[in-house]
């Protein structure tokens, strides 16, 4: 009799613990892109930015999943981190961190970015929120020896913090001017596409790695 009063009870629990983790389980991932032009989608048309592409694609591959766009046009390393702890909100599943391209253009100091950076990569981490690293790399026109001290940075980061890292996030564009606007440094539409599809691969790893 009480083995059987009890049975109700433990499939009752076991039930109600299934449920809980099938709505953890679809509840979609939140993903916030913090970067500048490059995913705010700089003189493209609306549903055009790299963020929505992105969560496009990923929707195509059956991912429950919210990308969001934290671009902000012009934006340095600076500014990213001034704005990091409201740019990305509490219960972000994950953050894609693309910054330094301004930086490199206007010549800061490549310790100053890294110092930015790994800023921006504790506070995030202090909220236990994983991040993935899109890397930059110096315009020709900088000199080797900037370039020389500004391209190792992201890939001191992602040892340092253990992040997953995309090596250069223009990959596929620069050389490609049909890919680009007419300032020859901005993707265009399609070379947001290339864009995705190259980082694809990466931001799915990352994925998996959120949720297991």
């Amino acid at each position: 009799m009480r083995l059987k009063a009890i049975a109700p009870i433990v499939f009752a629990a076991t039930a109600a613990f299934s449920s809980a983790v099938l709505a953890e389980e679809a509840e979609p991932l939140e993903i916030v892109v913090l970067g500048d032009s490059l995913v705010a989608g700089y003189q493209l048309g609306s549903g055009e930015d790299y963020p929505t592409r992105l969560q496009a694609a990923l929707e195509a591959k059956g991912y429950q999943i919210s990308v969001i766009n934290a671009g902000v046009s012009g934006d340095t390393t600076s500014g990213g981190l001034a704005r990091v702890d409201w740019s990305v909100p509490d219960g972000a599943d994950g953050v894609i961190l693309e910054l330094g391209a301004n930086d490199a253009l206007r010549g800061i100091a490549p310790q100053k970015v890294e110092d930015n950076l790994a800023a921006i990569i504790s506070r995030l981490q202090e909220r236990d929120i994983p991040v993935m690293l899109m890397g930059m790399m110096a315009p020709p026109n900088m000199g080797e020896d900037y370039a020389a001290e500004f391209n190792p940075v992201y890939d001191d980061l992602a040892s340092r913090y253990s992040l997953p890292l995309y090596p250069f996030f223009l990959n596929g564009v620069t050389t490609h001017p049909d890919l680009q606007l007419s300032d020859g440094m901005h993707p265009n539409a399609d070379g947001v596409e290339v864009m995705v599809e190259n980082t694809l691969p990466a931001v799915e790893a990352f994925i998996k790695t959120i949720r297991g």
